[in-house]
């Protein structure tokens, strides 16, 4: 069987394998690239989370790609904006067309004699071995799969419903609520203004 050999190989099509990726094209246009995303879509942070209010926590002016300024209302922008602008960036760069969906890297080796990454990436349709000179990591800090979540023990017995941001179901219903939201972070800090709206009580515990 053939490995297919990539001059370059980006992990992660959120806003830094996006803007990685523009900026390989615009400096190396005739390398071979990739871009590997163990998701369905494009967008990573701005995709996954859904809990409510979900917004930037720092200016789009700066956060936004250089190449493309950020034109939106606000410069706390809400999470569905950013994502359209992602959306947008890589359709108009035709960054799209180099991303591969439902592509998970799983373990990456160095070869000194090939002066080459040996990749393993699974997939639905079968583990894929890939080979390529630069491995770019713009994949983020913390597991898509599953938010760190603390032991809390006997949470077994509460009766009430316990959430994590990073797995927040579609359509949970709070109205009329009696809420705790631990931590005083940016995701807090946007959760409990938003919660308060509809939730008959809501309070942060730090």
């Amino acid at each position: 069987m053939t490995v297919e050999h990539l001059d370059v190989v980006i992990v992660g099509s959120g806003i830094s394998g996006i803007s990685a990726a523009y900026h390989l094209q615009k400096e190396c246009p005739n390398k071979r690239f990739a871009i590997m995303e163990s998701r369905q879509s494009l967008g990573g942070t701005w995709d996954l989370f859904r809990y409510p209010g979900i917004r930037s926590d720092s200016d789009m002016f700066s956060l936004g790609f250089g190449f493309k300024p950020w034109r939106g209302a606000k410069a706390i922008a809400e999470g569905h904006c950013i994502l359209d602008y992602l959306k947008e960036t890589s359709r108009e760069n035709s960054i799209d067309k180099h991303i591969r969906y439902g592509h998970a890297l799983k373990a990456a080796n160095w070869s000194s004699a090939d002066a080459c990454w040996e990749l393993r990436v699974e997939r639905e349709e079968g583990n894929l071995t890939l080979r390529c000179n630069v491995l770019l990591m713009c994949a983020g800090y913390y597991s898509y799969e599953s938010g760190h979540t603390p032991d809390f023990p006997q949470s077994d017995t509460f009766s009430g419903t316990i959430v994590h941001p990073q797995q927040w179901p579609e359509n949970l219903d709070y109205a009329n609520k009696k809420i705790v939201v631990i931590g005083s972070g940016a995701t807090a800090v946007t959760l409990v203004p938003e919660m308060s709206k509809t939730a008959s009580h809501v309070v942060m515990l730090q």
